[in-house]
């Protein structure tokens, strides 16, 4: 590839959602996949969220604090990066990101993120569905129990953790 990675994520929204197709966002979870190392200065995530969106910002605040370099790319409409990662419509939230190879779909705490990090799964991704009252960045702390869940993998969606 004649561009460095760096290089074609600094362009535009559009450019961006082109990169992660150029890096084979859409393929990621096949069975056999190498995935990518983890940056020795520590985990990047790229994430993909709408302008009005203030929860996204609170989860990557969330990720921030935890030790994780995350790079935000604001765009009108995240549902094109949803599809190219094969984010289940069941499983969707309000902002999408990749982290080492995986996709990590909505308020997925960054514990569980390492967690998916150290252990590798033969799967996609991570998702916490729609917009739990008690996940990192809505932290309105009423009690709301909710379930990250593993997508991707050969046995289907499954409970990854429970909160």
């Amino acid at each position: 590839m004649s561009m460095t990675r760096r290089t074609m994520m600094r362009g535009a929204a559009q450019g961006a959602l082109a990169a992660v197709l150029v890096l084979g966002l859409g393929s990621m979870g096949l069975p056999g996949m190498v995935r990518a190392a983890v940056p020795a200065g520590g985990p990047a995530v790229e994430v993909w969220k709408a302008a009005s969106c203030e929860c996204c910002e609170g989860w990557v605040r969330h990720m921030r604090a935890a030790g994780f370099e995350v790079t935000v790319h604001t765009v009108d409409d995240v549902t094109p990066m949803k599809r190219m990662a094969g984010v289940p419509d069941d499983l969707a939230s309000c902002h999408t990101a990749r982290v080492g190879g995986y996709v990590l779909e909505g308020h997925v705490p960054a514990d569980d993120v390492r967690r998916l990090l150290a252990e590798r799964p033969q799967a996609r991704g991570l998702a916490v569905p729609g917009m739990p009252q008690d996940a990192p960045g809505m932290d309105m702390g009423v009690g709301q129990p909710y379930q990250v869940m593993l997508f991707g993998g050969a046995g289907g969606p499954q409970v990854f953790a429970r909160h």
